[in-house]
């Protein structure tokens, strides 16, 4: 096999697993937007949030899988607790109220952030187990900690299809995302549901900061950075969609990828302009309006 086609192969690699990253991150968002109605600028802050516990929680079990069976279970609380306390009394409101109140959270979270980690850049050991790379060809070699990335984000999403797809909740959810009154009307607790989304929204993006702290490190507004392309991943799979958000962020993770080797100059604008495509070409996006 000739070096170019190895490296055309590893890119590709590269794109799916930031593409499968992005799709924990964008699933929460788009349910929360779709269920609930609640815009949430702050879904950025939970990724950050997942980072700086894996990075506090590594410093202190010395092993990064601990240090995520600790968190993922402190992010759904967090999440529970947010829904609770700031959320629930927005529900009613006209979406400039939400757009406030998550914006204030953002900032909220950078200040608590700075004042107890500092604004340095921090990294996160990888597992012995994983830290080596795999030898393609004399000249090349692929990560063995981004394939178990990329497995996990797998896993994750075949779960969240079952729960979504064989559960009771996961009915509950889809019926929610297509009329929320007619699953009130039905006896259905929907403050339940509301809770139980949001609380999964902020688990699943923590833990994408908490697998990709190695890769990326963790530093100050990384969460900014994935709230942005997540929405745009959500917008091309159709606000409320799971499928569209899976293959939305597959194409933004394999056009970003691409676009940063072939045309650096253009890359900024890659995604964008794909998401443009998919709007002119089908404007609720790729699954907007269709079975979940």
């Amino acid at each position: 096999m000739s070096d170019s086609l190895v490296f055309f192969l590893i890119q590709v690699l590269n794109g799916v697993q930031y593409g499968l990253l992005l799709f924990l991150v964008a699933s929460g968002l788009t349910l929360v937007f779709g269920i609930m109605g609640v815009i949430n600028l702050a879904h950025g802050s939970f990724y950050m949030l997942g980072a700086y516990l894996a990075y506090a929680l590594t410093q202190l079990t010395g092993n990064l899988f601990f240090a995520v069976l600790l968190a993922v279970p402190l992010a759904i609380v967090f999440g529970l607790a947010l829904e609770a306390l700031l959320f629930r009394p927005l529900y009613a409101r006209d979406h400039l109220y939400q757009v406030l109140l998550t914006y204030g959270l953002i900032l909220a979270l950078e200040e608590t952030r700075s004042l107890v980690f500092g604004d340095d850049v921090h990294g996160v050991a990888l597992p012995r187990w994983l830290d080596f790379s795999i030898h393609l060809t004399g000249a090349l070699s692929y990560p063995a900690y981004r394939l178990f990335m990329s497995a996990m984000c797998l896993v994750i999403a075949g779960g969240l299809w079952l729960l979504i797809q064989k559960t009771r909740l996961g009915m509950a959810i889809r019926a929610g995302a297509s009329n929320r009154e007619m699953v009130q009307s039905l006896g259905i607790d929907i403050a339940w549901v509301y809770r139980a989304v949001f609380a999964l929204g902020v688990a699943l993006a923590a833990f994408a900061g908490m697998i990709a702290a190695p890769v990326a490190s963790v530093f100050p507004g990384m969460g900014n950075q994935i709230l942005i392309i997540s929405f745009v991943v959500v917008v091309i799979g159709g606000i409320g969609s799971i499928k569209g958000a899976f293959l939305g962020s597959l194409l933004i993770g394999l056009a970003d990828t691409f676009g940063q080797v072939f045309a650096p100059q253009l890359a900024g604008m890659t995604v964008y302009v794909l998401m443009a495509a998919v709007l002119v070409w089908r404007p609720a996006g790729l699954f907007g309006g269709n079975a979940r």
